[in-house]
């Protein structure tokens, strides 16, 4: 799999820099006064400062259960998506939005999930599959 880019706007870059970094543990790329990309989990991010930048507050529903669009994220296997999750709960300054849980258990692509929002407000979903066959499961 090669990895994807993603450009999203950001209201303050130093909050952004840190939350990236410090709370989801992503490595920090080329960075300007207007932009830093980070490395999530071996995807290219770009935060843009955009100050006027409102996010969405729109949700659609999954499984029976609310979910913000947009949002991004990463598909991670199991045992990498349980350790972001337990390292999650661990802090306090997390702005949940929907704490882990495990989706359409029993069911072709059964999978785990947390949301979060950023300092800016991006909504972000990390997935958890016991083998990436079941992303596209049905």
């Amino acid at each position: 799999m090669t990895p994807f880019h993603l450009a999203f706007p950001v209201r303050d870059l130093e909050k952004t820099r840190a939350f990236y970094r410090d709370v989801l543990g992503c490595a920090i790329g080329r960075s300007s006064e207007t932009w830093v990309d980070f490395d999530l989990f071996g995807h290219q991010m770009s935060a843009h400062l955009r100050p006027d930048a409102a996010a969405a507050a729109n949700d659609g529903q999954v499984g029976g259960k609310l979910v913000p669009i947009p949002h991004f994220g990463v598909v991670l296997l199991m045992d990498d998506w349980q350790a972001l999750a337990d390292r999650l709960e661990a802090r306090d300054d997390v702005d949940w939005l929907e704490r882990p849980m495990i989706r359409f258990v029993g069911e072709p692509g059964e999978q785990a999930t947390l949301f979060i929002r950023d300092p800016s407000g991006n909504a972000l979903e990390f997935k958890g599959f016991r083998s990436l066959e079941q992303v596209f499961a049905h």
